[in-house]
């Protein structure tokens, strides 16, 4: 039942908010972008919320403090649930672009409110469409849209306190733009969807820690080379020590 209630919401908000979807995407078009901003920063965390709250997620964040102020960045965070979308679009200092896979556009309605939030689709099998969306998604945070990222590409299905490699388009990103990196580590969410192998729903307890940003823009050659498993070891130390305490909180 709480799976049936959450598609239900899921797609009825979606119907239920398409008057200021019309309005946001006919704002974007004419380039008012504080309509648009209002009407995502309205819409979206309140739709993204109650979704974690149908499904009975409790989220515990650290770290907001070291988001940068007043200048856009790069989220770069691990990938262990599709829940993660929700969880980003609530949990950081507000709602911001996605890198998302082509396969998210074709959802009706969800493709619209996606443009409204500048986010960028990447076909992972086209490598000349994946430069392109890298190049936009630079452009995203050059004119001032912080953007997430999951940089393994994919879901890490393995163990709890696992992840995937970084792969090295996100930093990139912020590279090129000059643009701040934020790691971001999340423990727990797979067990709320996809944990058994099926789609249903589970409550549970997710950790996020939002860790100190790292400054590219004066980094040398050989730093910037390094980025991708510096900031994937200083997430993967995170993700291990969260599942290592959320396995104590069970056992006792």
């Amino acid at each position: 039942m709480r799976t049936f209630v959450w598609f239900v919401y899921f797609w009825g908000y979606m119907l239920f908010a398409w008057p200021a979807m019309h309005r946001g995407l006919k704002a974007l078009r004419r380039g008012d972008e504080a309509t648009v901003e209002a009407l995502v920063n309205r819409h979206v965390p309140r739709w993204a919320g109650r979704l974690l709250e149908l499904a009975g997620v409790q989220v515990t964040v650290t770290g907001r403090e070291n988001i940068p102020k007043g200048r856009p960045c790069v989220f770069v965070a691990n990938h262990r649930s599709y829940y993660d979308i929700p969880l980003m679009l609530t949990q950081l200092d507000g709602p911001h672009a996605l890198v998302s896979k082509k396969e998210v556009a074709r959802l009706p309605l969800v493709r619209r409110w996606m443009e409204l939030l500048h986010c960028v689709f990447v076909d992972r099998e086209d490598a000349r469409q994946s430069l392109r969306c890298l190049a936009e998604a630079t452009d995203r945070v050059k004119s001032g849209h912080s953007v997430v990222i999951f940089p393994e590409g994919t879901r890490y299905k393995g163990p709890e306190g696992g992840m995937g490699e970084f792969k090295g388009g996100a930093f990139r990103i912020a590279t090129r733009a000059g643009a701040p990196l934020v790691p971001v580590a999340i423990c727990g969410s797979r067990a709320i969807l996809e944990g058994d192998g099926h789609f249903t729903m589970k409550p549970g307890r997710v950790s996020i820690r939002i860790l100190p940003p790292v400054e590219t823009s004066s980094l040398s050659r050989e730093e910037l080379k390094a980025l991708p498993a510096q900031l994937e070891e200083m997430v993967r130390r995170q993700v291990e020590e969260m599942a290592a305490e959320a396995a104590g909180r069970k056992e006792s």
